[in-house]
């Protein structure tokens, strides 16, 4: 019997959608689980890591409804935004035609993957019916006082025209889009959201998160914020009224402070530099630095350079006049933009000192040493005693810290402050397609907001799009002109829209509550749904979106909508999918399809250059087209190959041969239960109690206990189908006539029953066929799932050896019964072995079961 998985998923997912097996109903019949994978931006083409990412979800979607639970699982489109837009131009197209139809593709691909969403409650960002929304929540923000108007010097890409955030411009100071355009700094009328209101509950959500949340994602997220607590000092100008204020960690080292570091973009260093006849120098400089990546300016390994504005400040507690530098490794948006510099104390301006010839000055001495600032090879960054600090001096430098903050205090030169690296939001974008910001400028009102019953503010679909002329919002007279709210006269609509992640912070709430149109959210279905239990997507957003989500969802909670502190208690960050690179050293990167079986250019014989396996990306060219996949080996195999190549954290290296044995497997699986569906049908639910009646039982039951806990508890989804491969090889060993014998046809019965079941979230498919082939009742996903027997479960514990390359690397504890593919799952996931045949040939592998397991690599 051969196994066509083309005409049963067709088969099966007509069948789903029949009987509305994945829809959830509004009113609950059973406890909820709310499991949501990140949603897709339109591209027009699903990815392999979109496969990931949705597989994921689903096998726990499908395997918490079999555990009894009522389980909302659903899906959208994060339609806004700038990507659109250029491939729209590339393309020569509309932003609106192009994102739409993408959808309807895309919407197609989902379908064929079979993956359980509730389509009932899909969502658009880009349809008026969801960003109305939105806008209101804008409107009460600007009430509340969380969104403000400001002027500020952002990033800029001209091609692009429109703002970016730090995280959209390249370490080599280009934009993420276009990387052959520069990134220049624009001075600009932006709106902001206030989201350092909330740092410090963003930080504490941490501890409601910790076990739920990868602890990688909550450390990239604290040194996001970036809490420090320290002292703001106010230093005098030198000359005429005025002062910088600074804020540092080390107010103990404040009596060493001998220069002043400013950022370049800071606006007092242009006006220093023209008060003292430098500013030619000083705007060579500036222009200079403003072109170079913010994140490289202020690396350690990033040469320390800057130029003298001819400012001066005077250090507040010495009384002595300083010199005023503009610095290449401070950055404005960071704190104040200016750092009083310590040579003696802090690496860079140590660095930057010894360059520039100014002043050191030891102010904290370390226990046993005497610094001598001649002959220091750095800075002293620790602490001491204090040296050289007046009456401080002898003090230690932790109880300074808070004497000298006292003494500024005292004297209106400081205070004791909480500084955070967390900046607020800025969500204005200089583009078209995306959410129009729902306020109108009237030159006798000023800013005066759309009112609440004129929402939605609708971006014109119909609108022509050119890149000719900027933002075509901005020329589109006939929706940009309307009457003031306030006072009637002629007025403009604001044109510029919503940076896309404001669409993507509230969405998960939208999906519990689709279809109202009366209000945003219902607060009781909130309650019932909310929040998130388990969430899936990319360790990429951890700084973005997620925090962005997170600050969203408390401000909502503050409105009496959202429910509880944090939108999703459990967090699964999958690892990218990668792929080998070939290169063509005539034709550059080349697709697996433009390669021949021989390693050479299809277009010109040339043999190709088998790079690193990276992550898959279409400018490189090594992806596949999962609808290929599907075409070819079915949506089951993508599914079986996914989730066993690699544990869901890690990265996953496309293998071709990995596919052809996921395909195999499910081959089977399919012929071990066709080939005896009749069997299996009409065997009684009885057996004897005989050796043979236990090994199968054992078997069945040892299985289920590990794959039920390696979905459940581990998220351990490439072990659970190895074990379900063992069981499978096991079944395969057990002779024809036991089949059908009253005395074992029983067990085998109940084990296939059981097989099915775990097979089911892995492979739904063929799994509800291989359920209907043996007359199983009813549709295998309505089917509870199966209890593990736990006296059959109960074995021995053994500690498996783990060796490469004849040195031991790990050690296993594992069944007494496992078999060798458990065991391999197992070890080969170590992260010591992993160390030891990373970039190598697995050449062979032993199995000296419930003692040993050995690699030979090269």
């Amino acid at each position: 019997m051969k196994y066509r998985p083309q005409e049963i998923e067709r088969k099966w997912r007509k069948a789903w959608d029949e009987a509305g097996v994945d829809r959830c109903p509004d009113a609950l019949s059973a406890p909820k689980y709310y499991c949501l994978e990140m949603f897709p931006y339109p591209s027009g083409r699903i990815h392999m890591g979109h496969v990931r990412v949705y597989t994921i979800g689903d096998l726990l979607a499908r395997f918490k409804r079999m555990r009894g639970y009522q389980v909302l699982h659903p899906i959208g489109w994060d339609a806004f935004g700038l990507p659109a837009e250029n491939a729209a131009h590339r393309h020569g197209t509309h932003p609106a035609k192009w994102t739409w139809e993408n959808i309807a593709f895309m919407r197609e691909q989902l379908r064929q993957m079979g993956i359980s969403y509730d389509w009932e409650r899909e969502i658009a960002t880009c349809s008026p019916d969801y960003y109305r929304w939105e806008q209101l929540f804008f409107l009460w923000m600007m009430k509340d006082g969380i969104a403000f108007r400001k002027r500020a010097t952002l990033n800029w890409c001209g091609e692009c025209q429109t703002v970016l955030a730090n995280e959209q411009v390249n370490r080599d100071g280009t934009c993420f889009i276009h990387d052959q355009t520069p990134v220049t700094q624009k001075e600009l009328d932006q709106w902001f959201l206030g989201i350092t209101r909330y740092a410090e509950e963003l930080l504490e959500g941490h501890r409601e998160l910790a076990g739920g949340w990868p602890e990688n994602i909550l450390e990239m997220q604290r040194n996001w914020i970036g809490r420090s607590e320290g002292a703001e000092i106010r230093f005098p100008l030198a000359d005429g009224d005025g002062e910088i204020t600074v804020f540092t960690t080390r107010p103990d080292t404040l009596f060493g402070a001998t220069f002043m570091s400013m950022a370049p973009e800071h606006p007092m260093t242009m006006e220093f530099a023209r008060k003292s006849g430098r500013e030619r120098e000083v705007r060579e400089f500036v222009g200079r630095v403003a072109g170079q990546d913010r994140a490289a300016r202020t690396g350690e390994d990033q040469a320390k350079e800057g130029v003298f504005t001819g400012g001066y400040c005077v250090n507040p507690v010495t009384g002595n006049r300083i010199p005023v530098y503009a610095a290449n490794f401070v950055l404005y948006e960071y704190g104040t933009g200016a750092v009083m510099a310590v040579p003696a104390h802090d690496q860079r301006d140590f660095e930057f000192a010894k360059k520039y010839g100014l002043p050191i000055v030891v102010v904290v001495q370390p226990e046993g040493e005497a610094l001598d600032p001649a002959s220091m090879p750095g800075a002293h960054e620790g602490p001491g005693t204090l040296v050289r600090s007046g009456e401080f001096d002898g003090m230690d430098s932790e109880d300074g810290k808070k004497s000298i903050t006292r003494h500024l205090e005292g004297k209106g030169r400081g205070r004791a402050t909480v500084q955070y690296r967390l900046r607020d939001w800025g969500v204005s974008r200089q583009r078209y397609w995306g959410c129009p910001i729902p306020v109108i400028h009237c030159e006798a009102c000023g800013i005066v907001p759309v009112p609440e019953k004129d929402l939605p503010v609708v971006l014109p679909e119909d609108l022509p799009y050119t890149r000719e002329r900027g933002n075509p919002l901005a020329s589109a007279e006939g929706w940009l002109r309307v009457p003031c709210p306030a006072c009637g006269k002629s007025a403009r609509r604001e044109t510029d829209t919503f940076d896309t992640f404001v669409e993507s912070s509230w969405y998960f709430l939208r999906y519990i509550d689709p279809k109202n149109d009366r209000a945003p959210l219902d607060p009781e279905k909130m309650r019932r749904f909310g929040p998130v239990d388990q969430y899936v997507g990319g360790v990429e957003h951890a700084c973005m979106h997620l925090i962005y989500a997170r600050f969203f969802h408390k401000y909502l909670r503050d409105k009496g909508l959202a429910p509880g502190n944090e939108p999703f208690l459990r967090l699964l960050s999958q690892g990218m999918v990668c792929m080998q690179t070939s290169e063509c050293p005539k034709h550059g990167w080349r697709y697996p399809e433009e390669v021949d079986e021989n390693g050479a250019c299809r277009q010109c014989g040339e043999k190709v250059n088998v790079g690193r396996s990276m992550k898959m990306s279409k400018s490189k060219r090594n992806v596949v087209e999962p609808s290929e996949l599907i075409e070819r080996y079915g949506a089951d195999t993508a599914r079986v190959f996914i989730l066993f190549a690699a544990p869901p954290e890690r990265d996953l290296d496309w293998s071709e041969q990995g596919v052809e044995g996921a395909y195999r497997f499910l081959g089977r699986v399919y012929r071990l239960v066709a080939q005896r569906a009749e069997a299996v049908a009409s065997a009684s639910p009885v057996w004897d109690d005989s050796a043979e009646v236990r090994r199968i039982r054992q078997a069945t039951h040892r299985t289920l206990f590990k794959v039920t806990g390696d979905i459940e508890e581990r998220f351990h989804f490439n072990t659970a189908i190895s074990a379900v491969m063992e069981m499978v090889n096991i079944l395969y060993l057990v002779e024809d006539p036991a089949w059908t014998a009253p005395a074992t046809a029983g067990a085998l019965r109940e084990a296939v029953e059981i097989l099915l079941h775990m097979l089911f979230p892995f492979a739904p498919h063929v799994g509800e066929e291989l359920w209907a082939r043996i007359g199983g009742e009813g549709l295998l996903c309505a089917r509870p799932w199966p209890e593990a027997d736990a006296a059959l479960v109960r074995e021995d514990q053994v500690e498996v050896v783990v060796q490469v390359n004849g040195k031991v690397r790990a050690k296993v504890t594992v069944g007494a019964g496992a078999g060798e593919e458990e065991v391999r799952a197992l070890a080969m996931a170590e992260t010591r072995v992993r160390e030891h045949t990373a970039g190598k040939k697995i050449r062979k592998t032993v199995y000296v079961p419930g003692k040993l397991f050995s690699v030979v690599a090269n």
